[in-house]
C-alpha cells in the first residue's frame, strides 16, 4: 500500500536526520528494574519526543545494513501509555529477544510490525 511505504520512508528520514544515542548498551540492566537485562542495544533519537516525553526509542541490532526493519508497538499498563520503538538492523534472533523483553511482564505488552 502507498501509505505503508510513506510511513517507512518517513521513519527512514527521521532516523537519518537524528543522532542515535545508546544509553542502555547490550548487557546492561534497566535503571529501575535490575532484573531486566538489555540483550540488544537500546536508546533513543536525540532531539525527538515520544509519548513519555523522552526521545523516540530505538533498538539497534547487529545487522550490518543498519536499516529500519520493524517497529515495536507497546502498551505500558503501569504508566498507562503506549509508544513505538524503532528497530534498526535487528536480526530475527534480536527481534525475538526484543519481543520477549516487552512481553515478559504482566504490565508491558507489545507487538512487532515488520517492514515489508
Amino acid at each position: 500500500m502507498k501509505y505503508d511505504k510513506e510511513f517507512w520512508l518517513g521513519l527512514d528520514r527521521l532516523v537519518r536526520q537524528s543522532k542515535i544515542v545508546i544509553d542502555r548498551p547490550k548487557g546492561t540492566t534497566h535503571p529501575k528494574y535490575p532484573s531486566i537485562v538489555y540483550e540488544v542495544d537500546y536508546g533513543y533519537l536525540e532531539n525527538t519526543k515520544s509519548m513519555d516525553g523522552g526521545g523516540i526509542d530505538v533498538w539497534r541490532g547487529t545487522d550490518y545494513k543498519q536499516e529500519i526493519d520493524a517497529i515495536m508497538c507497546t502498551v505500558d499498563l503501569l504508566k498507562r501509555d503506549s509508544e513505538i520503538k524503532i528497530l534498526i538492523g535487528c536480526t530475527e534472533e534480536e527481534k525475538d529477544k526484543i519481543y520477549n523483553i516487552h512481553n515478559n511482564s504482566e504490565y508491558m505488552k507489545g507487538i512487532i510490525i515488520r517492514r515489508k
